[in-house]
């Protein structure tokens, strides 16, 4: 007689995704806000615009970790992932100047590690925390042979509002306008393809022991690993005092790709490589890529998150206002005529020794 099979048999463990939404369900409880109506364990979660907004868009974004993954499947290291996940959504976003109000996400595996997919959530959750909106929602896949053993992918989805009449679109941007930047947390979640090649060849394999190494004050491995920063609360304060014209999240396409996405026709955003502090791990993937300075500006942010663009009498307030909030920015640059056929972002050569090479 032919045995019984079972889903679990078929390597589905349906006690182990319940027990999942169990210890999830504090970790979205954390991040509930106004609009909230029901959250995780519906078929369809069910979010109520605030009806402070007269005229509510609704502006939505998507987006995963990338190959950043790798580095913690290498690392038997979860719990940051999630912040990572979080922040490629509500960054985005947040440019177009919407608040961001709910997010979902997905976690796709072969087999079930509650306490690793947990660990994953929990970062989301936190995530969702720094960024002010409600964790409402998700799914958990298990797929057996879909995924090699130890590993996992995660997508993600953010939804916002903004007023209609105060949407960001950097229309109003012209020649002489400042542009501003807010330091990173490091690489963010691009790049991580060239970076696994610099470490593979700096290190010899992702799970060196070198990874541990002191690196300017704490491990390489932390510093590697550094969560995306979310720049939500700061930013909205920004735009509620009227102080921004344009806003771009520099995420995959360096500085020089992303910043144009803001620009209007007919100008050029000019930045001074002399005007912010590089972080080490820039340096330090420079040198051991032989990365040229180019490659580094499209690939990496080299130490800017989000580019803003104000008038010039805004200038001072909103790096005072930013400051006031915690975060590290600088003036980076201004906003200059664009002849036809040049770029539309350019990247003025370090004047000072080593700076732009190193």
């Amino acid at each position: 007689m032919t045995s019984s099979l079972s889903y679990k048999d078929a390597g589905v463990d349906i006690d182990a995704g319940d027990a999942l939404v169990e210890r999830i369900k504090p970790l979205a409880k954390r991040t509930l806000r106004e609009g909230v109506l029901a959250g995780i364990g519906g078929f369809g979660a069910l979010f109520e615009v605030p009806r402070r907004y007269r005229e509510p868009v609704l502006v939505s974004g998507t987006d995963g970790v990338g190959t950043k993954l790798r580095l913690a499947f290498a690392l038997d290291r979860h719990d940051t992932v999630g912040i990572d996940l979080v922040a490629m959504s509500v960054n985005d976003v947040l440019v177009q100047g919407a608040e961001p109000l709910f997010f979902l996400d997905y976690f796709a595996c072969g087999k079930l590690d509650v306490d690793t997919a947990a660990a994953v959530v929990g970062g989301v959750a936190r995530g969702c925390e720094q960024a002010g909106c409600a964790l409402i929602g998700g799914e958990t896949a298990e797929m057996p042979d879909m995924y090699p053993a130890g590993e996992y992918d995660l997508a993600g989805f953010a939804v916002g509002v903004v007023e209609k009449s105060r949407i960001v679109d950097g229309r109003s941007i012209a020649e002489g306008d400042v542009v501003l930047g807010l330091a990173s947390s490091g690489a963010h979640s691009n790049g991580y393809s060239l970076i696994r090649r610099i470490v593979e060849r700096a290190f010899g394999s992702l799970d060196s022991p070198r990874m541990n190494d002191d690196f300017h004050g704490r491990s390489f491995a932390d510093t590697v690993l550094a969560p995306t920063r979310i720049y939500v609360k700061p930013m909205l304060g920004l735009i509620e005092r009227d102080l921004v014209k344009g806003i771009a999240h520099i995420t995959g396409g360096g500085l020089v790709e992303n910043v144009p996405r803001v620009l209007p026709a007919g100008v050029q955003a000019v930045l001074d490589r002399d005007a912010w502090v590089m972080p080490p791990l820039f340096d330090w993937l420079q040198r051991e890529g032989s990365v040229a300075d180019a490659e580094m500006h499209r690939v990496f942010n080299c130490g800017i998150g989000m580019v803003v663009v104000v008038a010039p009498g805004n200038a001072d307030g909103a790096l005072a206002a930013l400051a006031a909030a915690g975060e590290r920015a600088w003036r980076i640059g201004h906003i200059a005529p664009r002849s036809a056929g040049a770029p539309a972002c350019v990247v003025t050569p370090a004047r000072a020794s080593g700076a732009g090479s190193s």
